[in-house]
């Protein structure tokens, strides 16, 4: 086990790698680089006939230095410390503290393992990882990483840490958790408190043990709910912290719910305080007729789809009335009491200048009076 420290002043249970499986994953990258290196060497040599010696060389370097140095850099930083060898055997590069590698990290230790591994052939790195007691070569001690093992045989089933609680132990401290005081407790407290509880199955026993006492201690006195007898530490500060974020949990429901209840009344106090539209007052003396009833979808003609629709009639075409109709017809005038006898001559006369018209025309007998011949 390692003796890794984070800047929590937490101890990590960590397993390094050592010397073996380290040089057997460097092999296995170092195989896969060369073989890569030599395959396009052989292309480029093959295409680029009809350069110098001088730029062949230039061509030869850069290729070198491309897939000794930063294709082990770019692969480091893009798998989180994973190279192909490494990845076979189960190992990962990581910080002193634990986290993941960065660009800086895996360049310092590609270009410091360029020479010690490549230049000198291995020998410094050899050397220093088997006097060092956590196995790092000169890159890890300069780029500060070091090398764990990301798979360790599993042990069996999991234990839980936290030891059980007796069921009556809990009821009687959820009584005194529902009227604690938590508004003594620092913000800081509360994120130490769940830090712990949430790497509570990474750490030494001894480690959270202590640091569980001190928290525990530090939370009783702020809230002076006291440790009861028979409950593990941290047992008691998940139980405070799972009350804190029940009554947080609590307070958001119930400003989500008066949020809601404010905006359903304001909505409901402008829908009742909103002006209704208003009618032109009628003239005073003018006729006042009423609004007719504006035709529905339902009184309206539908038009059936199919079919067209049938012409309309043709208008009727007026019938000529002849002349003679419009004809006036003549009134005789009243005969007098006591014609005159005319004589034969001015009769003829009369007779012959009356109009043809008038002849055709049936004129009615007058009740009394002068008749003209027909």
């Amino acid at each position: 086990m390692s003796d890794l420290v984070t800047g929590e002043a937490v101890v990590l249970d960590l397993q390094t790698a050592k010397l073996p499986s380290r040089a057997l994953a460097i092999v296995l990258d170092l195989l896969v680089e060369f073989a890569a290196l030599l395959l396009v060497t052989l292309v480029l040599s093959v295409a680029l006939v009809g350069l110098d010696r001088a730029a062949l060389a230039a061509v030869g370097l850069g290729l070198m230095v491309f897939f000794l140095v930063g294709v082990p850099v770019m692969v480091e930083t893009l798998s989180n410390g994973r190279s192909l060898g490494k990845a076979a055997l189960g190992l990962r590069v990581v910080r002193v503290d634990g986290g993941p590698v960065r660009f800086r990290h895996s360049l310092v230790r590609g270009l410091v393992g360029f020479f010690e591994l490549i230049a000198f052939t291995g020998c410094p790195a050899m050397i220093t990882s088997a006097v060092r007691a956590d196995g790092n070569r000169l890159g890890d001690v300069f780029a500060g990483t070091v090398v764990i093992r990301d798979r360790t045989p599993d042990g069996g089933g999991a234990t839980s840490p936290l030891p059980p609680v007796h069921p009556h132990l809990l009821h009687s401290m959820g009584r005194d958790l529902v009227a604690m005081d938590l508004s003594p407790v620092p913000e800081p407290l509360w994120l130490s408190i769940r830090q712990l509880l949430g790497r509570i199955g990474e750490l030494d026993q001894a480690v959270m043990q202590r640091m569980s006492i001190e928290l525990a201690e530090e939370l009783a006195e702020r809230t002076s709910l006291p440790i009861p007898p028979g409950v593990h530490p941290a047992a008691y500060l998940g139980a405070v912290l799972t009350e804190r974020q029940r009554r947080e949990w609590t307070r958001v429901q119930e400003q989500h719910q008066l949020a809601a209840q404010a905006a359903m009344q304001k909505m409901q106090h402008m829908h009742q305080t909103q002006p209704q539209p208003r009618t032109a007052a009628p003239v005073p003396g003018a006729p006042h007729h009423p609004a007719q009833p504006q035709a529905t979808a339902d009184d309206r003609p539908v038009r059936v789809l199919g079919l067209p629709p049938a012409p309309a009639a043709p208008a009727p075409v007026p019938v000529p009335v002849p002349a003679e109709a419009w004809a006036p017809t003549p009134v005789a005038p009243p005969a007098p009491s006591a014609p005159p006898t005319p004589a034969p001559a001015a009769a003829a006369a009369a007779a012959a200048a009356a109009p043809t018209s008038l002849e055709k025309t049936a004129t009615p007998a007058p009740e009394a009076g002068f008749a003209p011949p027909s």
